[in-house]
């Protein structure tokens, strides 16, 4: 194959495959064939893309009513393309049904929904004899989530359909995607393949039943469906499950009727869950006792699953063991919607802090009632105080609740002051409210509370705008996430500015530190345009390096300093080494400075420093959503970031932000956003993260008269 058709086959081979997917549906059925006038499927792949009044299709001719209705390229549950429906105020597009449709015919597509706020509708209309009729309510059905979740079908039935109307309300440049729309005749239900799929979620004590098995249960046909009886089974790995539970996709869990467990395997009989036509989706999830060590590892191995149709299916495959963690913060929590914006540090006396958003009433981001609220632990991450909120400016409604949030944490090691920064928004003072000027009427507010007990008490909220924000800015705020001791006992946060609103509000990357301890505090220039949400570290003595959210491209943006961001210097991995998913926070650390604090802590030195130059960060790995949360090391101070040196810790979906600190010399513990609860809790050991070719462990030696522990 030359270059050129190597090209070509880059290009197309997404279409090819969709189109060698429908070919093989048509000839699974001998009934179906290419000539068959009732059975059409649509991927929008040979559509021009963007907006259309008409468009022709294998279904038929589609006529765009109202709104504006596009083909979507990017997106895609197959191929490389779909169908939206906008939004705004409703979005109508109509179908002029092109083939026969029977009395047994089914319209079958998956849907992705592109917004939770509302308003929100989808329906679905037919046009028949009886002129037009809904068939279809979606509103409440179809869920919101990337990678196109929800399949939906719909009962034709009706053989004297000419139409069928779409249409969505939903805030503007939202609205619902829709692809493999399908009309095809029912037919009995057959299942076509069982096989136990490996995955990366963690297992949460604290919080709801953590999937610990998953089946992909393929089948054609949806007439007399089958259903899924028992699962023959055994739970391994460190800790038994004090439930287990079974769920079809995103439906209700099904109580397993458990018996004493063993190591045996066990037949789990559970009321019968029935499949779908198409791919199925079973999970099997454990609720874990909350004495567990979340240094483990739990799964389920499957031997065999048994169906209503008296099938039987032998399993024959690895384990999918799951670390666990901890489900710090849960939506519903002290009667709050929703924990957003992690910050985690390690104290001087070894203790770990966690803070975040408290987002009372919604999941919105400032204006808001939003307080920062903290977390600690005194083992380790083990088990953690209950929440105690350190950051409250009040709750006049007249004020937008006077929220405060978007924390980041620094702990000054030579003294053990630990330092939370926050942005309050007094009335709309926040991302697009704030404007210049220096009082809180005017713009975003720059706040810090400290400790200096080792967080159990904590100082009143202290303003500093006045000392880092140029009144001509339209907005000053941190990281978010944490903050750095420098070498020579500089503490520094990263930062972030918005531009005055002749320069469009621009945002940039930067930090704000102080020299005596936060007495006083000092800004930086800006890094990069068009940058915000950056992390600091010092990768030699007095060299600083930012890793910044682009607003402009899926990967990160990389500056360092040598004069506290008086100037600012492109490092070579810049937009080229870390990708993100359009732009999100990340975490960036140290091992080396963070271990540096470590042996100080212990009254002890590194003597073999093995981990001299390495760095951990950890984001969602991926460019089509923020999913697969992923720790990353570079051996190098950031000049690589070798694939032999990342561990994946949560596959699914979730917000995405996550912040990590150094446990001990072996440990590093990471707060985030996670698909199992709000604030996900991990423990990693670096080995898992670091190839073999590391020494295991680093020597902490204490001084000459002292013990070492």
């Amino acid at each position: 194959m030359n270059l050129q058709n190597r090209k070509r086959w880059g290009v197309d081979r997404l279409a090819f495959l969709k189109l060698v997917g429908v070919i093989l549906m048509l000839c699974e059925n001998p009934i179906l064939s290419a000539a068959d006038t009732t059975v059409a499927i649509e991927g929008f792949e040979t559509s021009k893309a963007g907006e259309f009044s008409r468009l022709d299709t294998t279904l038929g001719m589609w006529e765009a009513n109202q709104g504006l209705t596009v083909v979507k390229p990017g997106y895609f549950k197959s191929g490389k393309q779909c169908l939206q429906l906008t939004g705004g105020t409703k979005t109508v597009v109509t179908l002029n049904v092109k083939l026969k449709v029977t009395a047994t015919s089914v319209l079958s597509f998956w849907a992705e929904r592109w917004t939770a706020r509302s308003p929100f509708t989808f329906r679905i209309e037919k046009n028949s004899a009886k002129g037009w009729e809904e068939i279809y309510n979606g509103d409440k059905r179809v869920r919101v989530g990337r990678s196109f979740l929800n399949h939906v079908r719909v009962s034709l039935a009706d053989p004297e359909i000419k139409q069928l109307r779409f249409s969505c309300s939903s805030p503007s440049n939202t609205g619902i995607m829709l692809d493999d729309i399908r009309i095809a005749p029912a037919k009995p239900q057959e299942i076509t393949s069982v096989e136990a799929v490996p995955f990366t979620l963690p297992a949460l004590v604290g919080g709801d039943a953590s999937p610990l098995l998953k089946l992909r249960i393929q089948t054609t046909g949806s007439v007399s469906p089958i259903a899924l009886n028992s699962i023959t089974g055994r739970v391994v790995g460190d800790t038994k499950a004090d439930a287990l539970y079974v769920r079809l996709g995103s439906q209700e869990r099904v109580k397993i009727d458990l018996p004493t467990q063993t190591k045996d395997f066990v037949e789990w009989e559970f009321a019968p869950v029935n499949l779908e036509e198409g791919e199925n989706v079973i999970w099997v999830e454990g609720k874990l006792p909350d004495e567990t060590s979340i240094d483990g590892r739990i799964g389920i191995e499957c031997k065999q699953v048994a169906f209503s149709n008296d099938k039987n299916v032998s399993m024959d495959t690895p384990v999918s063991l799951q670390r666990m963690g901890v489900a710090l913060r849960q939506g519903g929590d002290d009667g709050v919607h929703t924990y957003r914006i992690p910050g985690l540090a390690t104290t001087t006396a070894g203790t770990l802090i966690g803070v975040y958003d408290v987002r009372r009433r919604s999941g919105g981001d400032l204006p808001g009632d939003i307080d920062v609220g903290m977390s600690r632990s005194e083992d380790c991450g083990q088990t953690w105080e209950p929440m105690k909120v350190i950051m409250d400016m009040g709750e006049d409604p007249r004020w937008r609740y006077d929220g405060i949030g978007d924390p980041a944490i620094l702990v000054d090691d030579n003294t053990g002051t630990i330092w939370v920064a926050a942005t309050w928004s007094h009335g709309n003072r926040s991302w697009r409210g704030s404007g210049p000027g220096l009082s809180p009427e005017e713009t975003g507010q720059f706040m810090l509370v400290r400790s200096d007990d080792d967080g159990v008490t904590w100082s009143k909220p202290i303003n500093i705008t006045k000392k880092v924000k140029r009144p001509e800015w339209c907005f000053i705020l941190q990281g978010p996430g944490k903050g750095i001791t420098m070498g020579d006992g500089t503490i520094v946060f990263a930062a972030q500015y918005q531009d005055p609103p002749e320069n469009n509000r621009l945002p940039h990357s930067t930090i704000i530190y102080s020299k005596d301890h936060g007495d006083t505090w000092q800004v930086g220039t800006g890094a990069f345009n068009d940058t915000t949400e950056s992390q600091v570290v010092e990768i030699e003595p007095g060299v600083l390096m930012l890793n910044c959210r682009y607003n402009r491209k899926s990967a990160r943006v990389v500056m360092t300093t040598r004069d506290l961001g008086k100037t600012w210097q492109k490092h070579e991995t810049s937009e080229r080494a870390l990708i993100e998913p359009g732009a999100c926070m990340a975490s960036l650390i140290s091992i080396e400075r963070e271990l540096t604090a470590i042996g100080r802590r212990n009254q002890g030195i590194i003597e073999r420093n093995v981990y001299k130059h390495w760095l951990l960060f950890s984001n969602p790995d991926s460019l089509r959503g923020r999913n697969h949360l992923t720790i990353k090391a570079s051996p190098d101070k950031g000049a690589t970031w070798p694939k032999q040196h990342r561990l994946l810790l949560d596959e699914h979906g979730s917000a995405g932000y996550s912040c990590m600190s150094m446990i001990d010399e072996e440990t590093v513990g990471i707060l985030y956003e996670g698909s199992q609860s709000h604030m996900t809790f991990q423990r990693i050991s670096i080995d898992d993260i670091i190839s073999s070719d590391v020494p295991d462990t680093i020597d902490v030696v204490a001084p000459r008269g002292k013990s070492g522990e």
